[in-house]
């Protein structure tokens, strides 16, 4: 029995002895930012060089979520720095980086029996899981809450470091003093931080450290659309020129690049291969097995993609996923399948076996990830150690994967963090550091893997599908009082987990399909006050890999409330708008930013022929809540969906960086749309129908319609809007395209028909 340090806690958990040794046991880390020629390191966030640059960690691959600019923002406000003078460098795995409040929230994947003790973010035992497991993860929307406080400690602490150095020479006191613009100054006096850097790492900072009065933010009514920018993006000017260097830009001595073909979807195995059509390609070198996948090595990227084509290599495969069983097992869950209980308020089982006065069935289908880079990594082996080159969300399992395929231990394999090409929770998987290592070891020379879009598909786990029935009981005036909401769909966060957490394979990981899964479903709790509520997960084993993909359960949710509350506020004659405010006297908040985007909008009802629908919704991540509210004017033509207009207002508390907050507000609106319109595809005997980026119905740049996005101004605890847009835009469409004279949207894509 293999026996991980987890599962040892896990099994003396309740005797209480391991565990409390365990989580007492202090804890030391290696510096993770070492200072370079001219540099000074000051705690594992910042170093300051002779030239006065300020260098800060991220901790978290850049996926175009602005994290290189969010978190070196917050050090250089807290810091008094320059920020013409500040510099970015990747952070090495560490536990000093640990995502405390990510840990906290999926403590039921990875402590399940005891998840209780540390599902809180301020809870010791997630911390010490974090710490302990260098859970550097990038996910939910969490990266700010776990380091924007880090992040300030440090740079407080360097700060007042600087100006003890300063109050020396001065004669004074430190707390005299100031930090400005890269100058710690007094008066009329000010000395840089390049001049003071080297002696002020031999003071020791203050216990506590001393923060400034005011956290970082920005007050919306201060940057306005096409105002200066108080801190412009640090990637920005290199993804302009072309220099920003993504995972397949990365180039090594004596590198081969290598493509591969994955078995289809299913129970399967590598079968037979004739390699000899393939040497008649200039520039191919040699093939590379796998369990279920074959790679081939070439002087270039095309060679080897070519000798695949002529080998074409084929597999055996059982249990083939396929859309119309996969429809028909969920069918079955939804109508005769043992449900799970995930939320109640009031008492359903009073008004259940009553008539309901309105049904709707709905159909989700699978979607794609499509982001703009496929899965690409480089890895070099030798003498038993590994450097790998990907871009990863959770960097650490990266490590384990490749550690895993090769026999060694993950302190022989060394990750160089990489930004991605986009992501919408597709680097949370890391199957393709395992295939690259692999590779690597085999050819005896550095490799760059790189899989096409086809391969993307075929081995890239969709979104989840799902079935669902809303039901309603409602008055007389159709004021809603009672709410089932009954969902069949497989276990995808459990799931998820057994991949990351317990190293398990895709097949390997469907056993857990089929148990109940709250985090599956938390979107499908309404905003609304209603007297009785009701939510049911009907798990259902489909045979099908499915993953994390950008608005997760929120995305699912929303779509299925708003547009059900739509339908009865047609069915009560009622205004659309007033209908949802009459259930939000209990969130001000969210009731505000509803009115303020109706007006901007200028939303005229909803009516029949006016093409206007909208959608709000609410999302809490660790105790932190956002709000958002859409209007959407669109309608039918012969290309299809056309969105005229979005206009949106969001509450998502304090704003650090409100440029960033709008791209990924308005981010989240162009991949909402892609939802909308498709990022689908059918499975027949294992294999997608759809191959490429071009087919999947993403919007181009023609189709991307006038947007106006408005903060509403807050002192609340920062929120992440990044998926906030992508889940509330689509039931706004779907709305509207019924008012522009369609039919009601029970599917998704909308008009797409279930399998």
């Amino acid at each position: 029995m293999h026996l991980s340090r987890r599962g040892v806690i896990l099994g003396a958990g309740a005797a209480g002895g391991l565990l409390l040794a365990w989580t007492l046991t202090p804890r030391r880390f290696t510096a993770p930012l070492p200072a370079g020629p001219g540099e000074v390191a000051f705690d594992a966030w910042l170093k300051i060089g002779k030239d006065g640059v300020v260098t800060v960690a991220v901790p978290e691959t850049e996926m175009g979520q602005g994290i290189t600019t969010l978190i070196p923002q917050i050090i250089a406000g807290e810091l008094g720095a320059d920020w013409r003078q500040v510099a970015v460098e990747p952070a090495p795995v560490s536990g000093v980086y640990a995502n405390v409040p990510l840990a906290a929230r999926w403590a039921s994947l990875w402590m399940p029996l005891f998840s209780g003790l540390a599902d809180k973010p301020d809870d010791y035992l997630a911390r010490r899981y974090a710490e302990g497991e260098a859970f550097d993860v990038a996910a939910d929307g969490t990266s700010i809450m776990a380091f924007e406080m880090p992040a300030r400690i440090a740079a407080a602490s360097a700060r007042a470091m600087l100006a003890k150095a300063a109050a020396s020479r001065w004669n004074l006191s430190w707390e005299e003093c100031d930090a400005v613009g890269g100058f710690i100054v007094h008066d009329k006096r000010r000395l840089s931080f390049a001049d003071l850097a080297e002696d002020a790492a031999g003071y020791a900072p203050p216990s506590p450290p001393v923060l400034r009065a005011q956290p970082p933010g920005e007050n919306p009514a201060e940057f306005p659309v096409g105002a200066p920018l108080a801190c412009p993006r640090l990637d920005l000017p290199a993804k302009v020129d072309g220099s920003y260097a993504f995972a397949a830009d990365v180039r090594l001595t004596d590198m081969v690049f290598a493509a591969i073909r994955h078995a289809p979807i299913g129970e399967a195995a590598l079968g037979s291969h004739d390699p000899a059509p393939g040497k008649s390609v200039s520039g191919f070198l040699r093939l590379v097995e796998g369990p279920d996948w074959l790679a081939a090595t070439g002087s270039n990227w095309w060679a080897a993609e070519e000798a695949l084509k002529r080998i074409a290599p084929r597999f055996k495969v059982t249990q083939r996923a396929d859309s119309l069983r996969i429809g028909k097992v969920l069918d079955h869950a939804l109508r005769r399948g043992d449900a799970v209980e995930v939320a109640r308020s009031g008492d359903p089982g009073t008004w259940l076996a009553s008539k309901f006065e309105h049904v709707a069935g709905y159909s989700i289908e699978p979607a794609l990830h499509a982001q703009l880079e496929t899965a690409s990594a480089t890895a070099r082996y030798d003498d038993g150690k590994l450097e790998l080159w990907i871009a990863s969300q959770a960097p650490q399992a990266a490590r384990r994967s490749a550690a895993r395929a090769l026999g060694i231990g993950i302190d022989n394999v060394i990750l160089y963090p990489m930004p991605a090409g986009g992501s919408f929770d597709r680097r949370l998987e890391n199957d393709h550091a395992a295939e690259v290592a692999l590779i690597a070891r085999e050819v005896g020379k550095p490799v760059q893997l790189c899989w096409s879009r086809w391969q993307e598909h075929v081995a890239g786990s969709p979104r989840s599908p799902a079935r669902a029935i809303l039901a309603a009981r409602t008055t007389p005036d159709g004021t809603l009082t009672a709410l089932k909401v009954r969902v069949a769909m497989p276990a995808t966060v459990r799931e998820f987990g057994a991949r990351l957490f317990d190293q398990r394979s895709l097949r390997g990981a469907l056993a857990a399909q089929g148990q109940g899964d709250p985090l599956a479903l938390e979107g499908m709790v309404p905003p609304y006050a209603v007297e009785t509520l009701l939510i049911e997960h009907c798990p259902a084993r489909i045979d099908l890999p499915t993953a994390r993909l950008r608005g997760n359960s929120a995305a699912l949710g929303c779509f299925l409330i708003e547009t059900f509350i739509d339908e009865l506020a047609s069915r009560a004659r009622r205004e659309p708008m007033s209908y949802r405010m009459a259930m939000l006297g209990h969130d001000i908040r969210l009731a505000n930013v509803l009115q303020r985007a109706a007006t901007l909008a200028e939303w005229n009802g909803g009516a029949t022929g006016s093409g206007q629908g909208l959608a709000c919704h609410k999302m809490v991540v660790a105790g932190r809540e956002g709000r958002i509210a859409v209007v959407a004017s669109a309608r039918r033509d012969e290309r299809g969906i056309r969105v005229d207009k979005l206009t949106v207002v969001a509450d998502i508390g304090r704003i650090i960086n409100l440029d960033i907050a709008r791209q990924q507000i308005e981010g989240g609106l162009i991949f909402g749309m892609g939802l909308a319109n498709g990022c689908t595809t059918i499975y027949a005997n294992g294999l997608p129908q759809t191959g490429r980026l071009g087919l999947l119905g993403l919007p181009l740049l023609a189709d991307c319609p006038e947007i106006l996005v408005e903060f509403a101004s807050s002192k609340g605890e920062p929120f992440d809007p990044g998926e906030l847009g992508a889940s509330a835009v689509v039931p706004a469409i779907a709305n509207a395209l019924y008012a522009a004279g369609g039919t009601r949207a029970r599917s998704l894509p909308l008009g797409a028909q279930a399998q």
